[in-house]
Formats: structure tokens, sequence, C-alpha cells
């Protein structure tokens, strides 16, 4: 049996890093920079007035109040700039540039509102609410480095800064192949002995969650020959196909009939649930294989794939965060396998707790959780109050 590392070992060599392309910054949105984002421009590229108010100069406000010409209206996006006259006030928009000459930037509610005369009661000091040229960013300075998820911040400041593509990690394709003549599509009758596909819709959506492009073939019946031309003709132009079921020891294990022999290896890891996993090449295609059960397939994912794919797509971290907190519940655990258990997190208590039962079957319980107790493989049981690695969903 391989340990845990080890297969995810094998499922990240079988993925290389992603080759590097120029996508639109509405495009880019979840991926991940592969070169340093420069500033082709100051931020802000003038200075400007962070008050909406009026703009003065320091000699003419020495005794307050007083009421002065307004000489001058500065609204945003004005583009002819004239110096401030001295002696009167210039009616000032926020993010309007400032005059040569201005000061003092005096909000209006420090003063009468005046259109042609202006009665200044008080000033903040001269030089606040000034928003200077370059004073967020500079000409020339790194604002993202390489390995930045690309977010809705990100993109902000890379339109800010006038661009419009940024390079990046293409996305991993996945080619997600679901299998069982039992399964049904959602929407269509059941018949005996059958259920609702889930696993490729849901694996499918983990994928999207990490910024890679799933296809999703639904699904495919316990035949190798069908299976076989089934993927042959769907697995051009994707990096990676997975699967889900037919992977066991059953008398219908329709892909390990399949692969066998093809360029993926069989195994058993130690972990619980999922522990009937595959991964290799067929015909220079890298395929990973999830047993059927919904909750082995998800944690098999968050296991062994999301890791590799985020790695493959130039992520900093491809793990989900970790934390160590005490259980609130004792909890049993079989030895010699790690344990991957549906959990609830007591941010208050700061305490975690299993939810549900283990069984690779309890979907809407792995539904309900926001955590994954990871208990070793040496662990056999964990008092109320002992520490325990979780993962957070």
């Amino acid at each position: 049996m391989r340990s845990v590392e080890e297969h995810q070992q094998v499922i990240s060599d079988l993925l290389p890093r992603m080759p590097v392309i120029s996508v639109s910054l509405a495009e880019s949105a979840g991926l991940v920079l592969a070169t340093h984002l420069l500033a082709p421009i100051d931020l802000p590229p003038f200075d400007n007035s962070a008050m909406d108010g009026y703009v003065v100069r320091s000699a003419d406000i020495t005794a307050l109040p007083v009421t002065l010409p307004v000489s001058d209206d500065i609204p945003a996006g004005k583009t002819d700039s004239t110096p401030l006259t001295p002696g009167t006030a210039a009616r000032i928009m926020t993010g309007a540039p400032i005059p040569q000459g201005a000061e003092v930037i005096v909000q209006v509610e420090f003063t009468d509102g005046g259109t042609a005369f202006v009665t200044i009661n008080d000033a903040a000091p001269a030089g606040q609410h000034f928003r200077r040229r370059g004073e967020d960013v500079t000409a020339g300075a790194v604002v993202l480095t390489s390995g930045t998820v690309m977010g809705a911040t990100q993109i902000g400041v890379a339109a800010a800064l006038g661009l419009t593509s940024v390079d990046v990690f293409r996305p991993v394709r996945v080619l997600v192949l679901s299998t069982g003549t039992e399964l049904v599509a959602p929407g269509n009758p059941l018949g005996p002995g059958q259920i609702y596909e889930s696993n490729a819709t849901m694996l499918a959506a983990a994928i999207r969650e990490i910024g890679g492009v799933p296809t999703v073939l639904q699904f495919v019946p316990d035949d190798a020959a069908e299976f076989n031309s089934r993927l042959s003709s769907a697995a051009d132009d994707v990096d990676l196909v997975l699967t889900t079921g037919g992977v066991s020891a059953g008398a219908y294990e329709v892909v390990k009939d399949a692969l066998t022999g093809q360029g993926v290896d069989f195994v058993k890891v130690r972990m619980q649930p999922g522990g009937p996993q595959g991964a290799g090449m067929v015909r220079g295609v890298p395929v990973v294989t999830f047993p059927g059960n919904p909750v082995s397939a998800y944690v098999s994912f968050e296991v062994f794939l999301r890791p590799a794919i985020c790695k493959a797509m130039g992520h900093r971290s491809a793990a989900r965060p970790v934390i160590t907190v005490p259980v609130s519940e004792a909890v049993d655990s079989p030895p010699g396998k790690r344990q991957f258990r549906r959990a609830l997190l007591d941010t208050v208590a700061g305490t975690v707790k299993p939810w549900g039962g283990p069984g690779s079957h309890l979907l809407a319980w792995l539904a309900g959780a926001d955590a994954i107790l990871v208990l070793g493989e040496d662990v056999t049981r964990l008092e109320v109050g002992e520490q325990a690695e979780v993962w957070l969903l």
C-alpha cells in the first residue's frame, strides 16, 4: 500500500507547469500571474483632492472666519490647469487636480458652500486631504508579484494602471468522467436500482473553484470497450483525465478493466475514505482515477488533485489552510490508515468536532461540514481536549 504522501507525489509529477498565456483582465479572475506586474504610470497620476471643498493659499486664511472670492471651479476630469490666484479660493471636487499654488484643502462642511464668494470658518492643516502623485504606486514599481492570484482587487489595480491584459499560467483543462450503469442524469426519472449522478458535477465545481477548466462527460456505463471509446474521443486538448468509480475490487470495475496495462497503476492508499486510487499516463495524457462513493471522491480531490492542479497553475500555496485545535468530542479511529473526517469548527470556542458518521456515501453531511479532521495512521482515539489537525474548507 502507498502512503498518502507517496501518492500525492505520483499525481503531482503527472502534471507539468502550465504554459504562460496573455489574457484580458476580465478573463484573468482566479488565474495566477506568471510574471511581475510593473506599474507603467504613477498612481495617482497627478496631485488631486480627497475632499469636496475649496483650495486656498495658507496666507489667505491666517485669520478665520474669512470670506474669499471664488476664482475657479475644478471638477473631477478637468484637463486644463491654471494656477490658483492669490487672495481667492477655487471650488474643487473629490478626485479633481489640485492647481499650482494651492496649499490647503478646506472641506465644504467648514464653509457656507458659496459659489461667487465663500466664507471659510475652519480649515485642516496644509497638505491634509492631498492625494499626492505616486503615493500609492510609482511608475516602474512591482505592484503584484508572480504567483499572485488575480482577484477583484488585483484586477482593479491593473485596470487603474491602464492595463488591458496580464500574463498568467494557463488553467488546467480537465476531462471528468463518471462511470456506472446505475447513474441517471439529474432531471430524469429514477428507475429501480438507479441513482442520480453527482460526482462529476461536484468535482467539476471543485476544479472551477481553483481556476481550472472542467469538461464533464456524464456518464460512462460499466463496459470497458465503451469506456475506452469515450475516452479516446474526448481526451483531445485536455491536460488531465479524471475518472470516478470503477477502481475497487468488485466484478464490474470498468476503469480498472479498461486501463490496466495501459499505463495506469491501480493501488491502495493508506487512507479512509478514498483508499482505492489510480494514476498514470494513457497515450500521453495524465489520468487520475478516484473511487465512486461521493465522499471518497471529494476527499480524494482535496488530498491529491487540488494541490497538483494548484501547483501546475503556479499557485504559491496549493494546500487548504491548516490549523491545530482541540476536539470537543472524543473521536475513535481504526489504526493503520489516515482518516479524513467531516467536521465542524466552533470558532468561538476554538474547537472542532466530527460531523456525521464515517460512511463515504453520506454526502449531505459533507455538504454541511466546514472542515476536515485529519487523524494520523497511528491514532486510535482522541480524547476531549486533545489537539487535532484540521483543514479549513
